[in-house]
């Protein structure tokens, strides 16, 4: 999802040097972690705003690209506040200080209605937990187990969908959290040198978080005004592994 919010930041963690970007429009590396575009340009064209979704820290934004959509997202991070500060990069704590910052620049550039009607009609994609489950938990073993590690994430998602909700956000999709047991480095380091199969123990993390936070999310759901819906990616994923 980060389109090159993490250029300038001091962390390891960024992609805006080749080969990535070898199939982006002019082949630049502009900070995607992909070799072309990534899943919110995707959408974001999907739903006719542009082709491709502007990084919130891009310092050549202009007010005018702030009207069709950014992100705010930050390669490594999330849920748990100690997954940034081990990658260096930004928090979803923090990134809900620059969409409150965000929401000041559409205020004084196109007024407070202007505003309230991005609010209100805007589509807001929540997408976190892998970096917290396939790295921070090992970080964090010493305080939980597997199953209360994925709960306390599935209850700090919901505790960020509220506070996304109290600044005005009155559509929002959040992510289920992935297969991450089944990416290639998991699949390598724990699979088996033959079978190279998935890291199960992490799969289960994943679903115990899901299996907490969706039925959360339906309660979030029933409570506040607007529309909060759980996006489940982990079984087409799995499906497609």
């Amino acid at each position: 999802m980060d389109t090159g919010n993490n250029n300038n930041l001091p962390t390891l963690l960024k992609c805006n040097f080749p080969p990535y970007g070898k199939d982006y429009p002019g082949g630049f590396a502009t900070g995607r972690f992909s070799d072309g575009r990534v899943p919110s340009d995707l959408i974001a064209e999907k739903l006719g705003l542009a082709k491709t979704l502007p990084a919130y820290m891009n310092p050549y934004l202009k007010p005018e690209n702030l009207l069709k959509g950014v992100t705010f997202a930050s390669g490594g991070t999330g849920y748990d506040p100690l997954t940034a500060k081990i990658m260096s990069v930004i928090s979803v704590w923090d990134q809900l200080i620059y969409f409150k910052e965000y929401i000041s620049k559409i205020k004084r550039h196109f007024g407070k209605e202007k505003a309230k009607d991005i609010l209100e009609h805007s589509f807001f994609l929540v997408v976190s937990s892998s970096n917290d489950l396939a790295h921070t938990y090992l970080a964090q073993a010493h305080r939980y187990d597997r199953t209360s590690y994925a709960n306390f994430l599935a209850d700090s998602a919901v505790h960020f969908v509220r506070k996304l909700h109290k600044l005005g956000s009155r559509k929002i999709g959040v992510f289920s959290a992935v297969p991450v047991g089944c990416v290639p480095l998991q699949r390598t380091v724990f699979g088996g040198f033959f079978t190279r199969g998935c890291n199960q123990p992490l799969n289960n993390m994943a679903k115990q978080f899901n299996a907490r936070l969706s039925p959360a999310l339906d309660s979030l759901d029933k409570e506040l005004d607007g529309v909060i819906l759980y996006i489940n990616v982990y079984d087409t994923l799995f499906d497609m592994i």
